[in-house]
């Protein structure tokens, strides 16, 4: 059966019988791709050094405080997910909850977020891969050709189907998490540099002026972990499939962020490891591993930085071909963009797009002169990143008001309490990064602005859009973010 959308079904006769491959993704394969959007290696060798420096040996706790308060946020968005299947997500939630022009902003919203977390990975993609070449064979590659290739690849785990990008994800996240795994195996065996200590916990550690800081790279070290609903029309018993893989992916990040990070403390020791942070930030987890396991470790985890780049690329490419899918189907994008493939029964003309906007970018910025990493990389994440959080903000408020008007047996727990709390624990989040916006994109005050000014900005663009959409194309407006049938084989 092809996917029709409700109250057009003259509309969608036209397009491709193709539907998405249902019943392909189990708990593992969702998880996968929520976790390798994460990065964990490239977040914790990249930015947990600089948490420390910032919040001392109390950092570990920062990411479990992060990792909590997202639990909490999703005891009420697992819940809503079992009643509503939109292939939507996020703006589906917060239509129900808001209504349609809060809706439509966070659809426009979600389409930059997730583009902007994934464009501008292609600049840290360039630079690690410039920077591993360089380690191990001390040459020098350009930065473009870098990017450029890692967009075809990207686009091909795209275009095939979706089981085939959940099996490389999950080659790819062992080799990650592996080497993290084998460097903490390495430390405990060793007993750290003067014994193992559990200061990190204690609360005069972790109640710093630093903590702050710490707190806003731990939220940001989750961002993406919400798209398992997205998968839900590609799952396996969805109601069960897709709260699970949430928990467990929100779960394992937080207690392998925390202990990882507890890791490098004991690697260097509760009295010298701010010092060695500050010292070489970027060299801080390849000085440990070679210390405690050796350099043939340390050169493995470079390679495999790199390819953890590629993991969250092709992780985060694959949950924008289908928001842009649901917005095709919609009648929001163009119809087009809802065509699937009939042999991988991926969204590959979404994909097609995609990647054809990520080359625009990548291109402009080397035509620029800018840096892969200091602009291409945290000019275009930052909004991305802000614009993720800002949609969990409004998906927490949403839940309560949905079920507060329509009959259900859901608890208070899952459906007040915890949305209510989360809503309060993510706007503090959100606070936490803005305040911080130096931090991340290390640019002048003005640039600041601009970036933090975006994602608020699209979101408005919804509200004459929705405007527009109710006036000129009520048919669309009508039927925005309402269940669609499910697809089937």
């Amino acid at each position: 059966m092809s996917v029709t959308t409700a109250g057009r079904p003259e509309e969608d006769a036209s397009s491709d019988a193709a539907t998405l491959r249902s019943g392909s993704l189990g708990t593992a394969d969702i998880a996968f791709f929520v976790v390798s959007a994460a990065a964990p290696l490239t977040v914790m060798a990249g930015v947990a050094p600089l948490a420390l420096l910032l919040g001392g040996i109390g950092a570990p706790v920062g990411y479990l405080l992060a990792g909590l308060t997202l639990a909490v946020f999703a005891v009420g968005f697992t819940t809503m997910s079992r009643h509503v299947t939109s292939g939507g997500a996020f703006y589906a939630y917060i239509t129900r909850g808001l209504g349609r022009p809060v809706g439509i902003g966070a659809a426009l919203l979600a389409l930059v977020g997730y583009n902007g977390m994934e464009i501008g990975v292609y600049g840290l993609l360039a630079t690690t891969t410039r920077d591993t070449v360089h380690a191990l064979f001390g040459a020098d590659v350009p930065w473009l050709p870098v990017s450029l290739a890692g967009l075809v690849l990207i686009g091909y785990g795209g275009f095939r189907s979706i089981d085939f990008g959940a099996k490389v994800l999950g080659v790819l996240l062992v080799a990650e998490t592996g080497i993290l795994v084998l460097l903490a195996g390495g430390v405990l065996i060793e007993g750290g540099a003067h014994g193992l200590s559990l200061a990190s916990l204690a609360p005069a550690h972790v109640f710093v002026p630093g903590t702050a800081a710490v707190l806003a790279f731990a939220f940001a070290a989750f961002t993406g972990f919400e798209s398992t609903v997205i998968y839900r029309r590609e799952a396996r018993d969805p109601a069960r499939t897709v709260p699970r893989a949430t928990y467990a992916a929100v779960g394992f990040l937080g207690l392998f962020y925390a202990f990882i990070v507890w890791i490098a403390v004991q690697a260097f020791g509760d009295d010298r490891v701010v010092r060695a942070a500050g010292e070489d930030p970027a060299g801080l987890f390849f000085t440990a591993i070679t210390t405690y396991v050796g350099g043939w470790a340390a050169d493995l985890m470079h390679v495999f930085i790199v390819t953890s780049v590629i993991a969250s690329l092709l992780a985060f490419h694959n949950a924008i071909n289908r928001y842009a899918l649901a917005l095709a189907e919609e009648g929001v994008l163009p119809r087009r963009l809802g065509r699937i493939h009939p042999r991988h029964r991926s969204p590959y003309v979404a994909g097609l797009a995609q990647t054809a906007l990520g080359a625009v970018v990548v291109v402009a910025f080397w035509a620029a002169g800018a840096d892969p990493y200091q602009q291409l990389l945290l000019w275009v994440n930052t909004p991305g990143m802000i614009g993720l959080l800002l949609l969990q903000l409004l998906a927490a408020i949403a839940v309560p008001c949905w079920f507060r008007r329509i009959r259900h047996t859901e608890g208070a727990l899952r459906t007040v309490v915890a949305p209510v709390l989360a809503t309060l624990l993510l706007a503090t989040a959100i606070v936490l990064v803005v305040t911080h916006i130096d931090l991340f994109t290390s640019a002048s005050p003005a640039v600041n602005v601009l970036l933090v000014a975006v994602a608020p900005a699209v979101f408005a663009l919804g509200l004459p859009l929705a405007w527009w959409l109710r006036r000129s194309r009520p048919d669309v407006y009508a039927t925005f973010g309402t269940e669609r049938p499910e697809t089937s084989e």
